[in-house]
């Protein structure tokens, strides 16, 4: 029963949900096996990167940055997915769709700068490479990571502010997931004046990191463009994961600007389902295994373990 006070609804039902309940023990086992694998998978990397300390290097702690991240986005989605699949009303209270609001959101842009700082950090490796722990010391990459965070929670809560100051007149989400702009359309006021805010943030919150990937990728192209096939070969090796993650991001972006912008009724339920939880599933799964499987120096610890702890060389 959805609950209706002087401030409007306070309570919600997640309509998408009703699509499972056919086979709700499955998607549970599904769900769950993808939440302790992305558990097991990020806190594996921050653990290894912490301990060994000869990873205490820029690149290396941005990637345990982005598992970390990893960590909060899924827990942002996941364990209330469960909970729904299990209930039979599939309804959420106010504040926590607020809560799941504000941390999905600031999961995504937390992802973007992470990737936007790796990009810097892998233009000073190749493009000055000479220079490169003058220019990134640590002292230099704990404030870029702090920034990472700080910046994206900042620049989210001046959208997420007017959120919280409106009442809500209709009770249904048609998702699996409680996102922005989902929740102002079910807004009892005119919320015209929410959808300029919105362009302008997302202007502020993006723009900058689309401007530093590519200024910085424009570079690294310029210098392999003239460099030896040796340089060309290094270099690409040292991008491939960094570009891999940017394309596994920008999937989960086009999936949920699709949604969001065409009607996507004609689709199955299952393919549906798949663009919605792409942006919070896959990239905390597949960014683990890409620089798991493509830096060595990650690699070979990982490979020990598996092995008996027999000793496999390391490149530097």
């Amino acid at each position: 029963m959805t609950n209706v006070s002087e401030l409007g609804v306070t309570t919600f039902t997640m309509a998408s949900f009703s699509g499972m309940e056919s086979l709700n023990s499955v998607y549970f086992c599904l769900f769950f096996f993808l939440y302790i694998v992305i558990i097991v998978e990020n806190t594996s990397l921050i653990g290894l990167i912490v301990l060994q300390k000869s990873l205490h290097e820029p690149m290396y702690l941005l990637v345990c940055n982005l598992a970390a991240n990893g960590l909060y986005g899924s827990t942002a989605l996941l364990p209330a997915m469960l909970k729904h699949i299990l209930s039979r009303s599939h309804q959420v209270t106010l504040s926590s769709c607020l809560l799941q609001v504000f941390t999905v959101h600031t999961y995504a842009i937390v992802e973007f700068t992470i990737l936007a700082a790796m990009s810097y950090d892998r233009y000073v490796a190749i493009c000055r490479p000479l220079h490169y722990h003058t220019a990134m010391p640590l002292s230099k990459v704990y404030k870029i990571i702090t920034l990472t965070w700080l910046l994206p929670f900042v620049a989210f809560l001046a959208m997420f502010s007017l959120t919280l100051n409106l009442r809500f007149c209709q009770p249904v989400i048609e998702r699996l997931y409680c996102l922005n702009y989902s929740l102002v359309r079910l807004s009892c006021s005119d919320t015209g004046y929410m959808n300029v805010v919105g362009i302008v943030t997302v202007f502020l919150y993006t723009v900058p990191q689309i401007v530093l990937i590519f200024y910085t990728y424009g570079h690294i192209l310029k210098i392999c463009v003239f460099s030896s096939r040796e340089s060309q070969s290094k270099a690409l090796r040292t991008c491939t994961p960094h570009l891999l993650t940017l394309v596994n991001y920008a999937i989960g972006c086009f999936f949920e600007i699709a949604q969001s912008r065409f009607e996507l009724s004609h689709l199955t339920f299952e393919s549906r389902s798949f663009m919605s939880l792409y942006f919070l599933i896959f990239p905390p799964i597949l960014n683990p295994a890409i620089y798991g499987m493509s830096i060595q120096r990650i690699r070979a610890p990982v490979l020990r373990i598996f092995n008996g702890k027999r000793k496999i060389p390391a490149k530097p």
